[in-house]
């Protein structure tokens, strides 16, 4: 559609003086001047001063609207008073005891509650903890020894997870009939490697294939239920139904890795949305408002293999801190609408960047959840995370930079949503955002028109996304 000639306006320059003298410092000290490899993005590496609702401020104080959310834990925004002074309240009573507190037993009564599903959980720190500890009990459970995991999902940094993570290049992760094991990193034996299956998100012919295959020694398929680390990327209707038949009809457990959409997608998480029950969950992010805060859970008869005959412990698990801000979170997200805002909120950005982007005649669609979107620059929506490579990603990270010098902080990775709290229904953040995406995307056009490079816009600002 043609449309009238546009001129786009120039961002103000982002002050970077007090963040470029801090990053040489760290490199000194932190490899990559983080501690995060997710985090180290060369001289553009950004260190944070605080964050409150829906916004961020830099050491250098520019100010951002954040749709990074912590890579979505930050369910409810920034410094919530609501959280935050029970949990301030809590700690004074002593932080880490290696004892049990009472939130710690009630947090999981919550996820009891709020799931519908769970008979027993635990909780540990981070979702990487969750999701080892939840592969551990699968194959206590079964005796079995190999796990199924889909391409491009990424389920944590233990050894088990880094497989088929996120490659550039797909012909990296092999044949589509026979993909390979692909490492991520070095430092992973081989033969722990092996104990992982890879397999296609959508594809049920695939997994059939694989449990005719390999069923007597699969103890379980753990699988994001949208695809966190691919702009999170649908299952197709039914999808999720069929692979827990498939499961019980090989004897093989179903794991849900809710980290990213657990007390996101709904109250009872991708279980409640998709009318599916798995057999063992892992929870972090959303269910502290960004503390620390994780557990795998599951069924009484596969829990309840804890703790006589499998291990598991953590001198920080349930920590005061962590327990008291899933509480609080947790009944927040229960006795509240803080889920309906922030679902119409997501609607409410997408109807404006259609506005945008109808009219530009540039392909794309939207990805996910109104709560956690990707926009991916394809004619038909994608899959599995191979159609990832067949996207204009070269162009969202143009424009996600782009966002960055205007007064907006999505992830500079296309393969990472836009994660959204309860705080961006408040004021203007929903008109901001679609006007920084307008300039920021015509601005990348424009660019494009006049011959610019897409590695020169991108340049140490592109990086690998996580969980």
């Amino acid at each position: 559609m043609a449309t009238e000639p546009r001129t786009t306006s120039q961002p103000a320059a982002l002050r970077r003086d007090r963040q470029l003298e801090l990053y040489r410092r760290a490199l000194k000290t932190l490899p990559g001047g983080t501690d995060s490899n997710f985090r180290a993005w060369g001289d553009d590496t950004i260190y944070v001063d605080r964050g409150k609702g829906g916004r961020v401020w830099d050491m250098d104080q520019n100010e951002y609207i954040d749709l990074r959310m912590g890579y979505g834990p930050v369910i409810l925004g920034h410094n919530d008073e609501r959280v935050d002074d029970y949990v301030n309240e809590q700690m004074r009573k002593g932080v880490s005891f290696s004892l049990t507190s009472e939130d710690e037993v009630r947090a999981m009564e919550l996820v009891k509650e709020l799931t519908g599903w769970v008979d027993m959980a635990r909780m540990t720190v981070s979702g990487t903890e969750a999701t080892m500890h939840a592969m551990r009990l699968a194959r206590a459970f079964t005796g079995r020894n190999k796990i199924v995991k889909f391409e491009g999902q990424y389920h944590g940094v233990h050894d088990y997870a880094l497989i088929s993570v996120g490659p550039d290049n797909m012909s990296d992760l092999g044949d589509a009939d026979k993909p390979v094991r692909l490492i991520w990193g070095r430092g992973i034996p081989e033969a722990v490697a092996d104990t992982i299956l890879p397999a296609r998100y959508n594809n049920l012919a695939f997994l059939r294939r694989l449990f005719e295959e390999q069923g007597d020694d699969i103890a379980a398929i753990i699988v994001e239920p949208i695809m966190g680390n691919a702009q999170a990327i649908m299952p197709e209707e039914g999808f999720h139904a069929a692979v827990r038949a498939m499961t019980e009809e090989f004897g093989i457990l179903l794991i849900f890795d809710e980290v990213k959409t657990g007390f996101r997608l709904a109250k009872g998480g991708a279980s409640e949305y998709f009318g599916v029950t798995p057999d063992i969950a892992t929870f972090a992010k959303a269910m502290g408002n960004g503390y620390p805060a994780a557990a795998f859970a599951g069924k009484r008869e596969i829990m309840e293999l804890l703790p006589d005959k499998v291990s598991h412990g953590g001198t920080y698990a349930g920590n005061r801190v962590a327990a008291a801000a899933a509480v609080k979170t947790l009944e927040i997200l229960r006795d509240t609408a803080a889920l309906e805002t922030i679902h119409r909120t997501g609607r409410r950005i997408q109807d404006g960047l259609r506005e945008v982007l109808n009219p530009s005649g540039v392909p794309y669609v939207f990805t996910g959840h109104p709560s956690m979107f990707g926009i991916m620059f394809i004619e038909a929506a994608p899959t599995e995370y191979r159609d990832w490579a067949k996207s204009d990603h070269a162009l969202y990270d143009e424009v996600a930079i782009g966002m960055f010098a205007r007064g907006a902080m999505p992830e500079p990775d296309s393969r990472e949503p836009w994660f959204l709290c309860e705080a961006h229904a408040e004021g203007d953040i929903v008109d901001r955002v679609v006007s920084i995406f307008e300039d920021s995307f015509h601005a990348a056009l424009e660019g494009r028109a006049h011959g610019a490079t897409p590695e020169a816009a991108i340049g140490a600002m592109s990086h690998p996304t996580a969980g």
